[in-house]
């Protein structure tokens, strides 16, 4: 499978890869022999395109130079199986999300992803499975660009707990999903929790 990387930044999307996108969609072509993310990033506010393609032979090693020119969050998450075959999703600032945080110090990123599962959601995690998928995107932090990079793990848990979201986090409710019943979620999410979903 070739590789490719989406980076979000608020509702745009950076993707860096070595597929030419289908022409039928909306998207803007980046030059990657001249391409500085900073100059990027601000340029942004001006351009109203949301997807931008930086295409190369060497996906791997034009993000790792993205990557090294940004600071870098660690944060872990899951997507949580029930015994029912329903997924565990929250609500945090009125958007549908899954349950994720920044690592601690020392901490592994399998831990850091159980550990905020069990605090967000109020739920015990019975099994941690494989690693799904790695998420980036964008944001600020005193005026200045920072990657979070964020590790989504499978996990399995029992339905019958009592559901307790955690309020100082923003988050306002917790709720087991069928899959049938994932467009609710589709169409009020991150993109970055799509990459997520689109892999189940």
């Amino acid at each position: 499978m070739a590789q490719k990387y989406n980076i979000y930044i608020n509702q745009k999307a950076l993707i860096i890869t070595s597929i030419k996108p289908d022409d039928s969609l909306d998207y803007q072509m980046l030059d990657v022999q001249s391409f500085e993310f900073e100059k990027f990033y601000k340029s942004l506010s001006k351009n109203p395109q949301s997807v931008f393609y930086l295409l190369t032979e060497h996906p791997k090693a034009v993000f790792k130079g993205v990557k090294s020119s940004l600071r870098i969050i660690e944060a872990a998450g899951g997507l949580v199986e029930s015994n029912e075959g329903k997924y565990l999703f929250i609500k945090r600032n009125g958007r549908w999300d899954l349950p994720k945080g920044k690592l601690e110090e020392d901490e592994s990123k399998r831990d850091a992803a159980v550990r905020e599962v069990e605090e967000e959601c109020g739920i015990v995690v019975k099994k941690l499975g494989k690693k799904l998928i790695k998420t980036y995107h964008v944001y600020e932090i005193k005026g200045k660009p920072v990657l979070k990079v964020s590790h989504w793990y499978a996990m399995l848990s029992k339905s019958n707990q009592k559901l307790i979201p955690q309020l100082e986090e923003g988050i306002t409710e917790v709720k087991w999903i069928a899959k049938k019943d994932w467009n609710l979620v589709r169409a009020n999410t991150y993109p970055s929790i799509l990459d997520v979903l689109d892999i189940v």
